[in-house]
């Protein structure tokens, strides 16, 4: 029995559980559409290749499924590219399928040619240009399990045109070419002991959860340990979700726009664990000074990232849900640790704040209601900017794989498509896009994509008519010099969505918050809410880049007038 090069890559995808696919058509990838056509795939028609990236990245981490994006040679490959550069910072598994022209012209500069294999090198796990029918099923499997396997993240299968309709009848991988390091999970490596013992001897320990807790499902575990021996939880941006929001013992977001009481419990804490996290440099600024107090622990599946920025006094590789089933059970139960208890002293003392104008809308406001309106459960998908850290510390988020963000690359236009993404794999949950009017305009046009779709994406835009955290550094670092960051010709975004058919509306006032996120909510349709928002708010708490905790800036109320609003996690208080 033989098939050709595309009908094996379609088989390959299928017997991994993969039925959907994000991506647009073009001439090197005619064959490859075809037998699309004839299967029963689900591919959803993107309107540019990085939004089908990200849409396909949407899917996997709302899902914790492989995600697929395809895109044409050339062009299209080349606009797939930040797409796979914003999978591979955060560790999300994509297989990035690009057209190329066939074999017999590679390198001779052919119509639409371009090096997608040389070029994706750096930013994928794996990738492979298939010369030939025969190693298909080969390649197709390795792609896949590498993209799954310990720390996740994307890989590239690049298709050449001939190669698609060529036929073969090797339908089975056979022996990978790749050694089983690369996809296969070792033992737990480190001194089990010691840690145990540490986190026991532990008077002000902490939790520092990342984004590696979803991947690995630690959630359950992480919630076992931290309420066993009560034990604060600070959660990465890409952590959140890991750790229930609302609960006592969750601190938030720590480092440069983290909440001042999950900074200051990091700058008193005796001991500190990081699992599935990095140290990146938005958390520890200055790594001379994180945490130097403290004991600190480092638990990855990723060796590399051991001593990469902080050094520490333990660290233990390994998947982290297999570390914690270890080790839990040795850890002592404690309840009314003083330490617990100071840590609710620390967020009444130290609450998130703004101040509430009557007249104006405030987007820490309108987030927090929206979460109160949704309970929590929805699946908040934000772009990059003041937008995504007001919504990360003002939404509390329940339940892992319901934050969808962009941490590592910090890639605008990444919310849309990957709101776009995550309603077709969790069709049964609201999805709400939190976007700026800068972000939304570099993937607007995906409005088609959910048009024709009826995929039922509800859109909240925070209108400032600014690239809001650029100007708040301008302000701030530059004397106020507002260079090239004003939208002074945004769209009616209303009326742009109307042209989509889909129901829009604005709201300019607080007493319209209510109303319009009802509007967005009850709507059974996609929606979209303009939110006009003062130009010159800021995000608050704040660290300068590279320096230390204690030089974070906190709410100034003296230089904010209007009614104060305060929010600790569970409750608002005026």
């Amino acid at each position: 029995m033989k098939k050709n090069g595309s009908q094996v890559l379609l088989d390959s995808l299928r017997h991994h559980g993969v039925d959907t696919l994000f991506g647009i058509p073009g001439g090197a990838l005619l064959p490859f559409y075809d037998e699309i056509y004839k299967s029963n795939f689900r591919h959803f028609n993107t309107r540019m290749e990085q939004g089908a990236a990200f849409a396909a990245e949407g899917y996997a981490r709302a899902t914790g499924k492989l995600g697929v994006a395809i895109g044409t040679s050339g062009p299209g490959s080349t606009n797939l590219l930040t797409g796979i550069a914003n999978a591979k910072l955060d560790s999300i598994p994509v297989l990035y399928i690009s057209g190329q022209v066939a074999t017999s012209v590679i390198g001779t500069d052919a119509f639409q040619e371009s090096d997608t294999y040389g070029m994706s090198i750096p930013v994928t796990k794996y990738n492979a240009l298939v010369k030939k029918a025969d190693d298909m099923a080969r390649i197709a499997e390795e792609a896949i399990v590498v993209a799954k396997a310990k720390r996740p993240g994307p890989v590239l299968i690049d298709l050449p045109k001939d190669v698609q309709g060529e036929m073969t009848s090797h339908l089975k991988p056979g022996n990978l070419h790749i050694a089983e390091h690369h996809y296969k999970n070792a033992p737990v490596k480190g001194d089990l002991a010691k840690l145990i013992s540490a986190i026991n001897r532990a008077n002000k320990p902490i939790l520092y959860v990342g984004g590696g807790a979803i991947s690995s499902n630690a959630s359950k575990n992480i919630y076992e340990l931290a309420t066993k021996a009560e034990i604060p939880v600070v959660t990465t941006i890409m952590g959140l979700g890991a750790f229930p929001g609302a609960h006592d013992l969750c601190l938030g977001m720590p480092g440069m726009h983290g909440t001042a009481y999950a900074n200051k419990a990091i700058m008193e804490a005796d001991f500190i664990m990081a699992m599935g996290a990095r140290f990146d440099d938005r958390v520890a600024g200055d790594v001379a000074d994180f945490a130097h107090q403290a004991v600190r622990v480092h638990i990855d599946i990723d060796p590399a990232e051991f001593n990469k920025r902080v050094n520490v006094d333990i660290y233990i590789e390994g998947d982290l849900n297999e570390v914690l089933e270890q080790i839990l059970p040795d850890v002592h139960a404690i309840k009314n640790r003083p330490w617990a208890s100071h840590i609710q002293n620390l967020k009444k003392n130290n609450p998130l704040k703004y101040n509430k104008v009557e007249g104006f809308i405030k987007p820490q406001q309108i987030i927090h209601r929206l979460w109160e309106k949704t309970k929590g459960d929805a699946i908040i998908a934000s772009d990059v900017g003041q937008h995504q850290m007001w919504a990360a510390l003002f939404y509390m988020f329940k339940e892992p794989r319901q934050w969808l963000n962009s941490g590592g690359l910090g890639s605008m236009g990444f919310g849309f498509p990957a709101g776009i993404g995550a309603k077709v794999g969790r069709p049964d949950k609201e999805v709400v896009v939190i976007t700026g009017d800068g972000s939304f305009q570099m993937n607007i046009q995906e409005l088609a994509t959910i048009r024709q779709n009826n995929i039922k994406v509800k859109i909240m835009v925070l209108n400032n008519s600014y690239l809001g955290m650029v100007r708040q550094w301008q302000e701030m670092f530059y004397d106020e010099r507002y260079a090239s960051v004003h939208n002074e010709f945004n769209p009616d975004f209303v009326k742009v969505a109307q042209a989509y058919s889909i129901p829009a509306k604005r709201v300019q006032k607080s007493s319209e918050i209510d109303d319009g996120i009802d509007f967005l909510l009850k709507t059974d349709d996609a929606a979209l809410l303009e939110v006009d928002i003062p130009p010159g708010e800021k995000v608050f708490p704040m660290v300068p880049s590279g320096l230390k905790y204690d030089s974070m800036i906190m709410f100034d109320e003296k230089s904010e007038p209007g009614e104060m609003i305060t929010v600790i996690p569970n409750r608002t208080i005026k």
